[in-house]
């Protein structure tokens, strides 16, 4: 599989004709898309909001909403950090096509945006990595106090919002020539409507009931979406403004302990920055990595192979030299 960094330097081949549009909105966000954007991000934003005073109104959250809401949060999490990340963006492994299917189409169910774009902008991210020309860094404005909670706006959501979109045919033409990655990219709208459906689905089949469909799609559909784009965004802006860094990276890239669990590994962003492909990102003692889990199981059942795990030897090297360490 090709990786991000043969794409980073990489323009479609002169004479061979423009690449397959696989976005919604192609270079430039529209009007349109700009408008359903804001809503995909403030309806459940509001919902998180009145979630508390809900749920002491409503007598509670029942199991089967929160399982709702803890089901479709980890699916559509782990379809973005193993699938759009790991997989995707960086090659850490290579999977066989049902695999690839299922983790293009359980990325998009978390709702972040047209699998295409999402990777382009993030082998962007990765060649200018806190510099000139990165989509989201929290630096973007100086170092400054008021600068940097003006950059961690941007990096956290304003950034979401720039017309200029990171031209896909550059960094992402693997994806687009795949005919059925192409085509999921393309359908984002429609995996977002079945992820904002299935909790209200099952909670009415279940309860038999209106106020059943009501209540899962509240906390299954709104308020997951909402956690998920946060927690998400949060790698962007916390997890590049604060953090330790035991590795050597030429950014900002710090791990976030208490980001580990919500993120599925994620927030060991320093070592990510580190060493981009590697598969696992929560590499010592104690840092849990959900994502890389999955993707050991997945190994073991024959679905993904060439799994770049980090050997000791590996992780030793990108370590920074410290005070106690040999001359």
């Amino acid at each position: 599989m090709t990786t991000s960094s043969d794409l980073l330097d990489e323009a479609p081949a002169d004479g061979a004709g423009p690449l397959p549009s696989a976005t919604l909105g192609g270079e430039q966000k529209r009007s349109l898309e700009q408008i359903s954007l804001l809503l995909f991000i403030t309806v459940p934003f509001i919902a998180v909001l009145a979630a508390v005073p809900l749920a002491f109104a409503w007598g509670g959250v029942s199991w089967l909403d929160l399982g709702l809401m803890v089901f479709m949060y980890y699916l559509g999490c782990h379809g973005v950090t193993i699938g759009f990340h790991r997989y995707f963006t960086h090659g850490s492994f290579k999977a066989k096509r049902p695999l690839r299917i299922a983790l293009a189409i359980a990325g998009s169910m978390a709702v972040e945006g047209p699998l295409v774009r999402w990777v382009a902008d993030h082998r962007k991210h990765h060649k200018f990595s806190d510099a000139e020309g990165d989509p989201h860094s929290p630096w973007r404005f100086g170092e400054t106090l008021p600068a940097l909670m003006k950059g961690l706006w941007w990096a956290h959501i304003g950034w979401l919002f720039d017309e200029e979109q990171t031209p896909q045919e550059k960094y992402a033409p693997d994806l687009i020539k795949d005919p059925a990655i192409r085509r999921i990219s393309r359908d984002f709208i429609y995996w977002t409507m079945l992820s904002l459906a299935i909790p209200p689905i099952v909670g009415g089949l279940v309860t038999m009931s209106w106020w059943g469909a009501f209540t899962a799609f509240f906390w299954g559909s709104l308020v997951r979406v909402a956690l998920l784009h946060h927690v998400t965004w949060s790698i962007n802006s916390i997890c590049h403004a604060v953090g330790k860094r035991p590795f050597k990276s030429r950014d900002r890239s710090g791990n976030v302990w208490w980001l580990a669990v919500l993120s599925c590994g994620e927030s060991w962003h320093n070592l990510h920055h580190a060493d981009p492909t590697s598969a696992r990102h929560g590499v010592m003692r104690g840092q849990v990595d959900s994502s890389a889990r999955i993707i050991r199981w997945c190994e073991q059942l024959g679905w993904a192979y060439d799994v770049r795990w980090p050997t000791a030897e590996r992780i030793a090297s990108r370590r920074k030299a410290t005070a106690a360490d040999p001359a």
